[in-house]
């Protein structure tokens, strides 16, 4: 097959590509246009996020027999309308669901504990430490909303550290186990003192944590987000760390970031509250969408989709 890789991936898949007489074609600098015009060309497409693959160049993709994305999310491609060209939509969570679990585990454990705080202080010579005093896992209720390969690679990793963990999964069933209660949206309103999401983007999922969500919360919670910015509406994030309502959060993705996921602009946020209040907040933690960006992710998910794209191939 005509293989085009529109975004880079592990040297593992195209080399592996290759080596099965496939012909794999670079392409990591050509504009959506230019590629509307190629991709008629071509029975595979290997991609991140930098090109959305909607219907309009999907039209154009008649030799197309599949699309692999290196990652877990699929709102860069035009899923459904691919279905209907019977081009089969890859993608590899199994890749970087470890990273992710122990990426969410990190920002929870130095936002409990004050450690990015803390660490700021020592370093301009402040010794405080009652005013660093943490809070511990132990103890505590997690619920996750999402039991796929993120919700369960974090449930794993708590384990560990004696929690209760509860979680909800609208399209999975008997997955509960001796550490996981599957339960319902309403048990995790009364009991979780942590609340992580770990769901696709799509029509259900945009804005789910809003106002109206938020205040069906009993207790004042701990907020982490590693799923898409999207999913959280941050105004309303924002009147919930005001309020207290939120203890903290912990925010890998952000509702602002530009759609390929690879470049950031805050000018446009000079004059945005709430993004200020979120840089200014030492009860906040951000990362640059990284919680499945680590060198063993970047190889397992070439080899995930490897794996994929032999079977059809």
């Amino acid at each position: 097959m005509k293989i085009l890789f529109i975004d880079t991936a592990h040297t593992f898949l195209i080399d592996s590509l290759r080596k099965d007489g496939h012909i794999c074609n670079e392409e990591y600098n050509l504009s959506y246009d230019e590629i509307a015009d190629l991709i008629g060309e071509y029975e595979g497409v290997v991609i991140r996020s930098r090109i959305i693959l909607d219907r309009k160049i999907l039209e154009k993709a008649n030799k197309l027999v599949f699309i692999a994305r290196a990652g877990a999310g699929m709102e860069s491609i035009d899923v459904e309308f691919a279905v209907t060209k019977n081009i089969k939509c890859l993608n590899s969570p199994e890749g970087n669901r470890d990273a992710v679990g122990e990426h969410v585990i990190g920002m929870l454990l130095s936002l409990m504990n004050n450690l990015n705080r803390a660490d700021s202080q020592v370093r301009n010579g402040e010794w405080i430490r009652e005013g660093n005093r943490g809070h511990e896992l132990n103890g505590k209720t997690i619920g996750l909303i999402g039991f796929g390969n993120m919700g369960s690679a974090f449930a794993e990793r708590l384990q560990g550290f004696g929690c209760r963990i509860l979680a909800f999964d609208k399209y999975k069933k008997d997955f509960g186990n001796a550490f996981v209660k599957e339960t319902n949206l309403q048990d995790i309103f009364e009991n979780a003192d942590v609340l992580s999401l770990h769901v696709p983007l799509n029509t259900e999922t945009e804005y789910l944590v809003d106002e109206t969500f938020i205040n069906k919360f009993k207790k004042n919670i701990y907020l982490v987000n590693t799923a898409r910015g999207k999913c959280v509406k941050t105004d309303d994030l924002v009147s919930g760390l005001k309020s207290k309502k939120f203890i903290g959060a912990c925010l890998d993705v952000i509702e602002y970031e530009d759609l390929s996921f690879e470049k950031f602009s805050t000018a446009h946020l000079l004059n945005e509250p709430s993004w200020q209040y979120l840089v200014s907040s030492d009860r906040v933690i951000l990362t640059p969408h990284i919680a499945g960006w680590t060198y063993e992710s970047l190889e397992k998910i070439a080899r995930v989709l490897y794996e994929k794209i032999k079977i059809i191939s």
